[in-house]
């Protein structure tokens, strides 16, 4: 087997010496840069720690992000063409924002960044990920826009947008033989981001194994349980205690909350430091991070199509706990009786009890 199909990590070959890495980051498709921004406030590991090389064992990390770069105009777009032709060395690429479908209009394009040389026509972002995909070590679709589609996919868009799983294919895999890897989220949680990129550098560098992901391609560390698995809320749930308005600390699924079926850490983690998130604060889940969004949510605000009969079957089972919990709960409110001031001892010490002899 060539040693360019065998993923980096495996045991089975030792990963080619990597010195330093690119993340060759596109901003162009359909999307509001809201990932770009989120990730700035990562901190497990933070972009500087990355950057900086703060973090043993990793190779030297140089980041092209049209929103964060230094650079700009030519100067910027100098690293995307280099990248393209193959002269830039081991990248990462990183696709933000949905992608429109160029085959579909008749004139113009949806979507563009640079200008092809030859041309000087625009280049669009379809063309840039054809040059760029083959060419990266690992491809990591940021946001639910670039994973999935997104907003910009919702019924009755006009630019049929997709994600890059639908654009590449589901089964396409990377020179170095790694999947499409899916990172959610409107925007992504920005630790959940960071997290992923460590560990596809350390995996380019051949210190880690091929990363887990689970069947929408998503890290399966990350979004292998649900928002109501990891949410403070849970506990009202199973006792059929539900929120009727905004501000109550009880179960939201009343309220239109999709948490029960919903693939996603944000209550776990927290957005900052782990503060916020979405039920954290009193915010419903809408589903962002799911394949089907934002369609199959719709309308927001409305109780899910289940909820109904979940929440009336958990009502009848809730009432029954709370009773039996109030009442144990009363019970171990109190001391026991023999606790007490006075010269009689009433705690069933019987002297002959504990008599060795």
């Amino acid at each position: 087997m060539n040693e360019s199909a065998v993923p980096y990590g495996r045991k089975t070959q030792r990963a080619p010496a990597v010195k330093e890495v690119h993340i060759v980051w596109i901003t162009a498709g359909l999307g509001c840069d809201g990932d770009s921004v989120s990730i700035t406030a990562a901190t497990q590991p933070s972009i500087e720690d990355v950057i900086l090389g703060a973090i043993p064992g990793l190779p030297r990390v140089h980041l092209h992000n049209p929103v964060l770069a230094y650079e700009n105009g030519d100067e910027f777009m100098n690293f995307l063409y280099q990248a393209a032709e193959d002269r830039l060395g081991p990248f990462v690429l990183v696709v933000e924002g949905s992608i429109p479908n160029e085959a579909i209009k008749e004139e113009g394009y949806w979507a563009a960044l640079g200008v092809n040389k030859q041309t000087g026509q625009p280049i669009t972002t379809c063309e840039w990920i054809d040059r760029l995909a083959p060419k990266a070590v690992a491809v990591v679709a940021i946001g639910t826009c670039a994973t999935y589609g997104g907003i910009h996919a919702m019924e009755g868009n006009p630019t049929g947008c997709m994600g890059l799983l639908d654009y590449l294919g589901w089964d396409w895999k990377t020179k170095a033989g790694l999947p499409i890897v899916c990172v959610p989220g409107c925007p992504v949680q920005p630790d959940n981001f960071m997290e992923t990129v460590l560990y596809l550098l350390c995996q380019v560098a051949g210190l880690s194994p091929m990363i887990p992901l689970d069947e929408a391609h998503r890290p399966t560390w990350l979004f292998g349980k649900t928002v109501h698995e990891g949410c403070d809320r849970a506990g009202y749930y199973e006792e059929g205690d539900f929120a009727h308005e905004y501000g109550s600390p009880k179960c939201l699924v009343k309220l239109g909350c999709w948490g029960p079926v919903v693939q996603c850490n944000v209550p776990k983690r927290g957005w900052m430091a782990g503060i916020g998130g979405c039920p954290n604060v009193g915010g419903i889940c809408i589903g962002c991070t799911m394949p089907g969004f934002p369609d199959k949510f719709m309308p927001f605000m409305d109780a899910p199509p289940g909820s109904k009969l979940s929440s009336t079957a958990v009502g009848m089972y809730g009432r029954i706990i709370r009773a039996l919990r109030h009442y144990t709960q009363d019970s171990a409110n109190h001391e026991p009786k023999w606790r007490h001031t006075g010269r009689e001892l009433t705690t069933g010490y019987h002297p002959t009890t504990y008599n060795h002899h």
